[in-house]
């Protein structure tokens, strides 16, 4: 069950994503909070700046700066995180990672609660749609995103 905080920063990483959409990349956002405390918010910048690592989780991270510890922070993501995403949580140590949607890509939340981190898969409709509208609309982008061959 999400508090109301975790709808509200949930609801600035689809805010990212749809910006990112809008820009003409992979509508993917992310936020990161401590408590009520917003930290960062980043998206899916692999487009925009031609960076293969720039999913929405990593440059939420980025935008984040140093950070001493993770400790009692979640991040918000609108989409499963990826295996790169997820290791980055896990090396981080980020405890829990409130997730907007797992139906467009399942993603490796088993990986993640196996490390530890406490997922929270919030099948936000929003989220849900956005992807499945960019996916339908952009099938190639999709697939160089998750590195799938074609």
């Amino acid at each position: 069950m999400l508090s109301e905080t975790d709808k509200a920063f949930l609801r600035k990483a689809y805010d990212e994503a749809r910006q990112g959409y809008d820009e003409g990349g992979l509508p993917i956002g992310g936020a990161l909070a401590e408590g009520d405390r917003l930290i960062a918010t980043g998206r899916n910048r692999r487009v925009q700046e031609g960076d293969p690592i720039a999913h929405g989780e990593m440059d939420c991270l980025r935008r984040a700066g140093r950070q001493r510890s993770y400790r009692g922070m979640t991040l918000y993501t609108t989409l499963s995180p990826c295996m790169m995403c997820s290791g980055t949580i896990v090396q981080f140590a980020i405890p829990r990672v409130v997730v907007g949607e797992a139906e467009n890509f399942p993603g490796n939340p088993d990986f993640l609660r196996e490390h530890g981190v406490d997922v929270v898969v919030a099948d936000d409709p929003d989220c849900i749609a956005l992807m499945a509208r960019f996916i339908a609309e952009k099938p190639e982008l999709w697939a160089e995103d998750i590195a799938e061959d074609d």
